[in-house]
């Protein structure tokens, strides 16, 4: 889900995937954002038949990766955020919303449900960017992205990964793939969360805390990214069946 400038890619694709080994949760207590100090601050519930253009726009529209970001891949109906992969000709047209100048916000819990990708190659993402974040390599200053969760099916159908990035340029930092194992992920819907304090990045799974990291903290306000990618290598994608989707029921932000 990388947001990098091209001719970097290929040397930071190694930062960018290295992946710890899977973990269970950190314990069995199951949290949520009223538990934690949180009321309801900002949400999208998708219903309607169209994308909520107060909350959210078609994010980079064109060539990204193998394919290319299109509004014909985004799809709101049946109470649900639909985002596609689809194969038209020789093309592949992927699904990706934004709220880059409609919700930028720093601090709070932050939280979908969603039903992930059926096929390996490409990938469901949930994530917060920040615009500043190639303009320098101070994360409190220039912000960083913090991938909520990605789902990398290469993986395995019971984990799902979890990373913070930040200093895009030559010397991007990274604090290594998280993978969380929660078995059955893969299957039906699940909530996917952060929280996102001054001091640190919690990440969450059907309430379960998996991770919790306090380095590469953002301290400026950042946007959210609901996205289904792509990888840059044609081999990745030899067992990816078209269509496929990423579904989304809700998104909803919390505040203290």
């Amino acid at each position: 889900m990388k947001t990098f400038i091209l001719i970097f890619l290929g040397a930071w694709a190694g930062i960018s995937f290295a992946q710890r080994p899977a973990q269970p949760p950190m314990s069995q207590e199951q949290f949520t954002p009223e538990k934690l100090g949180y009321s309801l601050f900002w949400e999208d519930n998708f219903n309607g038949n169209q994308l909520d253009p107060k909350k959210w726009a078609v994010r980079g529209v064109g060539p990204r990766a193998l394919g290319y970001v299109s509004p014909e891949a985004v799809e709101v109906k049946d109470g649900l955020l639909k985002l596609h992969a689809i194969q038209k000709g020789d093309s592949i047209l992927i699904g990706a919303v934004g709220t880059q100048g409609k919700l930028m916000t720093k601090y709070g819990y932050f939280e979908c449900r969603a039903q992930l990708q059926k096929s390996p190659g490409v990938w469901a993402a949930f994530w917060i960017q920040s615009p500043d974040i190639s303009k320098g390599e101070d994360p409190a200053v220039y912000g960083a992205e913090i991938d909520i969760f990605e789902f990398f099916k290469k993986l395995g159908v019971d984990i799902v990964s979890h990373n913070v990035h930040w200093a895009y340029g030559p010397n991007q930092k990274s604090t290594r793939g998280m993978q969380s194992y929660l078995k059955g992920v893969s299957e039906g819907f699940h909530t996917f969360a952060l929280e996102w304090t001054p001091d640190k990045y919690a990440f969450f799974i059907d309430g379960y805390k998996f991770y919790e990291v306090t380095i590469g903290i953002s301290r400026i306000e950042e946007y959210l990214i609901l996205s289904m990618e792509l990888p840059s290598e044609k081999k990745d994608l030899q067992y990816t069946v078209y269509p496929d989707v990423f579904l989304v029921d809700y998104v909803k932000v919390y505040k203290k």
